[in-house]
């Protein structure tokens, strides 16, 4: 009965048999966990163990779907059908159906997603008549999350002088109130949130000994997956549930732990040796995965770890190729870098789209690899998030720009005319679409002069939308006085746009942060490549007007198909748990990866350091590290240091490249193109004409000490006098009076001059 035992290896065969008392299962990346969690639930059966007796624990609906159906194949549907197995979430939410009646609840409950956890913490905001920018329901709901995580209820974080102290230092100190009432509000409705199901499962066991006991007795073997992302509240229930009988299986891999923004706590599987002093260890330490040289550089970047427990992971899979490595001057160039790579792979080894997988930090990170694999219609998709250009943050700031080029732009006008809110609701916008069809006129047209149009709104409401009005006017008018980038710059500051999303102080609005970041370098590259194209020159900058056509074209082409052929673009962890033949790992920078806000202490930079792990043991056959040696944050020009895991894999497992010798990253520019004209002769009417020795012999000066009324010399504007010189560093200008054609502001970085004196 047990021929399928044939299938595992010794350290696999030892973890499945040994059933009985605590075991901890240690397992390498992509050595077989699944399979161990698997074969041991088949094996407790063949053994005669009842199924309802048997727990098993998982933290996706994909793993505990997997893990059922591979159990069915071994032992039958009709046992396997019967074993408690699920999420924490579902297994939890099943019990307090049967027992939540013991705290007051029904057993047909209501669980509340977080959208609608979210649309009664505004709701409370609002019947409380608190600021909602001050009190972003994003930031108050993680605040309780978090609480409930640590198994602190409303009455807990109101007496909590460290809590309270923490809300009034964020200058929030009504979280409380917010809290309390949700926690009753919640009640009212026979409702529970996410947080609720562990939370009320941990009261439940800890307040009615009776129905813990009877839980105690039913799950007589426990099994956990993924055992270091438990947090505190799965970790105290898990242990008063194995109490009676100790069988309890864990099974994670330490240096994998990655989720302690969500509240996952490390210790709990390094602890376990702790909690139960007779436990078994089992390593798992052979890789089917990976080639020797992915395994081998893993290995090494994981023993910087001091918090960690040791193993040692090895495979019999061939040697395979070098890691790969990309040094790119800039993040545009990292992207397009990235993309050859991949389309010169693809095409000499002939291999699906789906072969590729690029990984990065943040979510930010995917514009620039979009963009050049669009350009080489490579095919892609965004995993477990959004295209770029069609995240909610890009799509405002895009709208408020659309609407300040062409304020007849309807889509936009309505999609932004709230946002941030700004009390203009849904009936006043109703009644603007009203005027607009019987006076056959836009939207626009109504709300720029609305008494005209007799726009039947309340005095309040016209004042807003004057105000609104107003504001895009003033956002038109800087469209002829400055260039794309200040424009649009401006725009996302005076919206209120950026200041809604830093005040979310939550994950999420970090992340829309650094979006509406990214798009704004992307339009500061965009104009600065207009300015070197012409050498300097900044009334040759591109417009926004140009910049939303380029986007426009880049969207058009950004179209969901049937087809699952496309390369994998994904944060690190959201790729947790998944495998490719060929994997990038891209911005590997100081203060990106690892990333600034995880560099002030040991815990943090060490919990880096695992997701760089995790990130290279993704890959099967090739791995290739990138990083650009410069890069924008807020429109400024920076130059980058690579990151500090870069030097803990050993030189011999990286093919890297001869460097290059390049110039002064401040002084950086593309080779000079051989200059072409075309001229009228006797012999050929259209004949090409080289043109490339007056161009070559020009010999620029530096213009670090660029002062105003120096004389200098262009060579296409001639000779002339430096008016003034403004701005720091990479953004420095200076408006030159030349006697021919008059003022040009120059950027400096780009702009060739001669200082004559």
């Amino acid at each position: 009965m047990n021929d399928f035992l044939k299938d595992l290896n010794q350290e696999q065969y030892d973890a499945v048999v040994h059933t009985d008392g605590p075991v901890m299962v240690i397992a390498g990346a992509g050595s077989g966990k699944t399979r161990v969690l698997t074969y041991r639930v088949a094996y407790l059966l063949s053994q005669g163990v009842d199924p309802f007796n048997i727990l098993a624990l998982t933290f996706t609906n994909k793993a505990a779907r997997e893990m059922k159906e591979r159990v069915m194949n071994l032992v039958g549907e009709h046992d396997g059908r019967n074993v408690w197995m699920g999420t924490f979430h579902a297994v939890f939410a099943r019990i307090l159906r049967i027992d939540g009646h013991h705290l007051g609840y029904p057993s047909n409950y209501t669980i509340y997603d977080s959208d609608d956890s979210k649309r009664l913490i505004r709701q409370i905001i609002k019947e409380k008549e608190l600021d909602n920018k001050v009190y972003s329901p994003s930031y108050v709901a993680h605040r309780i999350s978090m609480a409930k995580s640590s198994l602190i209820n409303a009455a807990t974080y109101a007496s909590d002088p460290d809590i309270i102290s923490a809300d009034e230092s964020a200058r929030k100190p009504l979280i409380k109130d917010i809290y309390k009432a949700y926690e009753l509000r919640l009640k009212r409705a026979d409702a529970m949130d996410f947080d609720d199901l562990l939370f009320n499962t941990y009261i439940l066991f800890n307040e009615f000994e009776n129905v813990l006991y009877k839980y105690q007795q039913k799950f007589r073997y426990i099994l956990v997956d993924e055992y270091q992302d438990t947090n505190h509240a799965q970790y105290l229930i898990l242990k008063r549930l194995a109490a009676r009988f100790e069988n309890i299986c864990v099974v994670g891999d330490d240096a994998q732990s990655i989720y302690g923004f969500r509240g996952a706590h490390i210790g709990n599987i390094l602890n376990f040796k702790h909690d139960y002093p007779d436990y078994k260890l089992f390593k798992l330490e052979q890789n089917y995965r990976s080639t020797k040289n992915i395994v081998n550089a893993a290995n090494k970047v994981i023993t910087f770890n001091k918090n960690q427990i040791r193993k040692t992971v090895w495979t019999e899979n061939d040697e395979g190729v070098k890691i790969g490595f990309i040094r790119a001057s800039s993040d545009n160039e990292e992207g397009r870098m990235v993309a050859n790579a991949i389309f010169e792979t693809k095409m000499n080894r002939q291999l699906p789209n789906d072969a590729f997988a690029v990984l990065y930090r943040t979510n930010a990170q995917s514009r620039s690899i979009e963009e050049a694999l669009r350009k080489l219609n490579i095919p892609y998709k965004i995993y477990s998030g959004l295209s770029f250009y069609n995240r909610k943050e890009i799509k405002d700031l895009l709208a408020y720009i659309r609407l300040t080029i062409n304020p007849n732009d309807e889509d936009a006008l309505f999609r932004i005319i709230n946002t941030p809110v700004r009390g203009i609701g849904k009936t006043s916008i109703e009644k603007i679409i009203v005027a607009a069809g019987e006076n056959n006129v836009t939207p626009w047209g109504v709300i720029n002069n609305p008494q005209n149009y007799r726009l039947n709104v309340h005095g309040g409401t016209l004042s807003k939308l004057d105000g609104f009005v107003t504001m895009i006017k003033s956002f038109r008018t800087e469209l002829k006085k400055k260039d794309a980038y200040e424009v649009a710059r401006h725009i996302a500051t005076s919206s209120g746009l950026l200041k809604m999303y830093r005040e979310e102080d939550t994950p999420e609005g970090i992340s829309r942060v650094e979006n509406i970041d990214e798009l704004l370098n992307a339009i500061k590259e965009f104009v600065e490549r207009g300015a070197e194209e012409n050498e300097g020159d900044m009334s040759h900058q591109g417009t926004l007007e140009e910049f939303m056509q380029d986007v426009a074209l880049l969207t058009d082409a950004d179209k969901d198909e049937e087809d699952t052929d496309k390369v994998s673009l994904m944060t690190i962890h959201a790729a947790k748990g998944l495998e490719f033949p060929y994997v990038f790992i891209v911005g590997l920078e100081e203060n990106l990866f690892p990333s600034i806000q995880s560099i002030g202490t040991r815990a943090d930079l060490e919990e880096e350091r695992r997701l760089f792990y995790v990130a290279l043991t993704r890959a099967m056959e090739k791995v290739t590290l990138s990083y650009a040696e410069s890069r924008y944050r807020w429109g400024e020009f920076s130059i980058t240091e690579p990151s500090r895991f870069l030097d803990e894999i050993d030189e011999s497992l990286i093919d890297k490249p001869k460097r290059v010798t390049m110039p002064p990253a401040h002084d950086r520019r593309p080779l000079q193109k051989e200059k072409q004209v075309f001229r009228s002769t006797p012999g050929n009417r259209f004949s090409k004409v080289n043109n490339t020795p007056a161009v070559t012999s020009f010999n620029a000066s530096d213009t670090s000490a660029l002062m105003a009324g120096m004389q200098v010399e262009h060579p296409k504007f001639g000779k002339g006098k430096v008016i003034s010189v403004e701005g720091q560093g990479p953004n420095k200008k200076a408006t030159v009076f030349f006697k021919e054609i008059g003022n040009k502001n120059l950027l400096l970085r780009f702009a060739k001059l001669k200082i004559l004196s």
